[in-house]
């Protein structure tokens, strides 16, 4: 099965796509913002730690200061009193190495640890006689930046192993029996505990929290796939039916159902293209209804025409043939002749067929209403009958606005009151009078013809008069037949319609 990424698909895509941009923008602003920020802190960071760096060195070289001060005290006043005992019996470097033997048997002569101090005993040219660390064996040499004039006091810190340690040197003096000189035998070397080079620089730092950050972008983006993608989803869901029932809609009516409606569902954009789609969808199907009734009474009205030429082109011809035939035969006959009375009753019979056969076409013509406006074709259509029946026909049609219903009723009723005068009244004279006023028009068609009693109107005139009472019914008018024999006959219709 293909899969079809629909409107909804996308939308739901756009929803991701936009607040995932929104979320790096914001993302890249707070960066903008906070890196100056981070690079101030750093900056802060590294000069405190330069500050703290100084300042531990300070308190380091003033703590081997201190210590080596005691020490170098403590070895002079023992040397001292060691050569007063020996009377002068041993050198410089056995009083030296004596004492500093003597001290530290007195402390228990224990190697020291790596929190403990380290107190180193040399002689002036920097070479160890004692020690109480295995870092500096005996006849070992003193660092670098300690070895030197054993007189002159140094101190100092020093990296040893990524620790930073603090040092100082002093010297170890020889006081006379006298009391008046002192010399100058050896020196202390004293080593305070480590203290830590610090753990990372504010670089790190920095790159640390640029990763931190980053990291919270990325997973915020990760989190926001499928949330951005069920919201798309959920808000896009209502959307999606109602396009769908456009959809529908628009497809039902390609497929000719011009019935077909959408529920209007809110005043938003779509609601507006759904009372759009109604509303076309209204006027397309009344455009095709009035489409079907124009095309119904233009084939009534080519139907009408086709049966008035084959009448007119077939029975008429017949008619007259007949009617030249039975002239021929009455002027043959002698004049007291049977046949010849025959022949003049046959002569008369299919002059009236043939006077109704002209009024029946006269009535089935059609008349282009809409191109000559009602006046002009009643004036038409009296001149038809006038021209081809011999019959005098007056007219009066009032000049005013009527509805396009009342104009093409009037126009049948006039002419099925016309045919009927024609074919069965035989007048001499026709009055026609179309009037309207106070919203009403009456129509009024007299003849002087031979009349006819009304309450047989229904077996002498067929159909006619009941076509018309139907028509004038539709249009909740009324009709109105006054007849007697050889009175002639007025025919009234009152139509609603007409202007006041």
């Amino acid at each position: 099965m293909n899969f079809r990424f629909g409107l909804r698909e996308r939308m739901a895509v756009s929803y991701v796509l936009v607040s995932a941009a929104a979320v790096l923008i914001v993302e890249a602003a707070l960066l903008a913002v906070m890196i100056p920020r981070i690079r101030a802190a750093g900056d802060s960071v590294t000069e405190a730690q330069r500050r703290e760096a100084a300042t531990g060195s300070a308190n380091l070289r003033l703590k081997s200061e201190v210590a080596a001060s005691d020490v170098a005290t403590a070895m002079s006043d023992a040397v001292t009193a060691m050569d007063a005992k020996a009377q002068g019996r041993f050198g410089a470097p056995e009083l030296l190495s004596s004492a500093a033997a003597e001290r530290y048997r007195a402390r228990h002569d224990k190697p020291t640890g790596d929190g403990d101090a380290i107190e180193v005993v040399a002689t002036t040219d920097g070479r160890v006689v004692h020690s109480n660390s295995t870092a500096f064996p005996a006849d070992s040499r003193l660092p670098a930046e300690a070895d030197g004039d054993a007189a002159v006091p140094r101190s100092g810190t020093a990296d040893v192993t990524g620790m930073i340690v603090g040092w100082a040197t002093r010297p170890v003096e020889l006081t006379a029996a006298s009391g008046t000189s002192r010399t100058v035998i050896g020196m202390v070397f004293v080593q305070t505990p480590p203290k830590s080079a610090g753990s990372g620089t504010p670089a790190t730092s920095r790159i640390g929290a640029a990763v931190t950050s980053l990291q919270a972008a990325l997973a915020v983006l990760v989190l926001l796939l499928p949330v951005g993608a069920v919201f798309g989803l959920l808000s896009t869901g209502r959307v999606i039916r109602r396009v769908h029932r456009l959809a529908a809609g628009a497809t039902a009516m390609a497929g000719g159902d011009l019935r077909a409606r959408i529920p209007v569902d809110g005043a938003d954009e779509l609601g507006q293209l759904e009372e759009a789609f109604n509303t076309l969808a209204q006027r397309l199907d009344a455009a095709v209804e009035v489409e079907r009734s124009m095309a119904g009474a233009e084939a009534r009205r080519a139907e009408r025409t086709r049966i008035t030429r084959e009448l007119h082109d077939s029975i008429s011809q017949d008619l007259f043939s007949a009617s030249l035939l039975a002239g021929g035969l009455r002027r043959a006959l002698p004049a007291d002749s049977e046949l010849r009375r025959q022949a003049e009753a046959m002569e008369a019979s299919l002059g009236r067929t043939m006077r109704e056969m002209r009024a029946m076409l006269l009535e089935l013509r059609p008349v282009a209403l809409e191109d000559a406006g009602l006046a002009d074709a009643l004036t038409e259509l009296c001149r038809a009958y006038e021209a081809r029946l011999g019959i005098a026909v007056t007219v009066h049609v009032d000049s005013v606005p009527l509805e396009p219903a009342v104009e093409h009723a009037v126009l049948r009723m006039v002419q099925e009151a016309l045919g009927n005068a024609a074919r069965h009244g035989d007048p001499g004279a026709v009055d026609l009078r179309v009037t309207a006023a106070d919203g009403t028009v009456t129509v009024t068609v007299h003849d002087d013809g031979r009349g006819f009693d009304p309450a047989d109107a229904g077996r002498r005139h067929g159909m006619g008069l009941g076509l018309m009472r139907d028509r004038v019914r539709e249009l909740g008018g009324t009709l109105d037949v006054a007849s007697a024999p050889q009175q002639g006959t007025t025919v009234t219709v009152l139509l609603p319609g007409g202007e006041g």
